[in-house]
């Protein structure tokens, strides 16, 4: 009897210690997992504040090519007219009214730009107000004939996904101006409930989606920053007909 109980006592702390090592091995495991996990979260927060940051360079550097534009296409011209209206107007005194208006104009159109490089005003105006900037420009500079139709509600958007969202449609109409020979393009925003819809189109001459050589042209990275925020992104193409590009967000705000 006294050795039956010691055989058991025995198998007991070995069944004891069994059960505790595989305990330990388990522990081990799962930290090792929870690890990892920690490693990704940080690698992808790490990623993820190092895409807003280049978005926000790459946006300003686009402002400053705006501007650019802006001078030369827009306000370079209207001085010149306002030069050649001065010089008229000794012969045609009437002519000072054109002028005065020209100035005017010119005033304006300084104004107006001054805004859009001031980081306060561009930082208070949301995601629809931004895109509409950025249609007026198109169309004041006759690049493109552009529209923008916001539908719903507007409801305020994380501003860091803000700043990837426009990034994603400022590559697009660069796409659209520069390489597609688009003469329109339509953008649509909709709001429903804690979701938003954008939907980009231009009338362009289109690519191959699935051809390698078209992700030079800043689909990938599209995609690649949409995925950063859980937004849906989609590019459609066909020849001869135009280009498509589609962002589902769901507002996490």
């Amino acid at each position: 009897m006294v050795q039956q109980g010691t055989e058991a006592l025995l198998l007991a702390i070995l069944g004891l210690f069994s059960l505790c090592v595989v305990m330990v091995f388990l522990f081990v495991i799962f930290q090792k997992k929870k690890n990892v996990l920690l490693m990704h979260q940080t690698e992808a927060a790490r990623q993820y504040e190092k895409e807003i940051i280049e978005s926000q360079v790459e946006i300003r550097e686009q402002t400053l090519r705006n501007i650019s534009w802006e001078l030369h296409d827009n306000i370079g011209q209207l001085l010149t007219l306002a030069k050649i209206q001065l010089q008229s107007v000794k012969e045609n005194p009437h002519h000072i009214t054109d002028v005065n208006d020209n100035l005017t104009t010119i005033i304006n159109e300084v104004r107006s730009l001054s805004k859009s490089i001031n980081p306060d005003y561009i930082s208070k105006i949301n995601l629809s107000e931004a895109v509409q900037i950025e249609i007026d420009r198109f169309n004041k500079l006759n690049y493109i004939k552009a529209s923008l139709t916001t539908k719903g509600d507007i409801f305020q958007l994380d501003k860091k996904a803000e700043i990837i969202i426009f990034r994603i449609l400022q590559e697009f109409f660069s796409n659209t101006i520069k390489h597609s020979k688009a003469t329109e393009l339509a953008v649509e925003m909709e709001y429903v409930k804690n979701k938003l819809y954008i939907k980009a189109i231009d009338n362009g001459r289109g690519f191959e989606v699935n051809n390698a050589g078209n992700n030079g042209i800043g689909l990938t990275n599209m995609k690649k920053r949409g995925a950063l925020i859980n937004a849906e992104v989609a590019i459609n193409s066909e020849i001869d007909t135009g280009t498509s590009l589609i962002i589902a967000l769901t507002n996490t705000r």
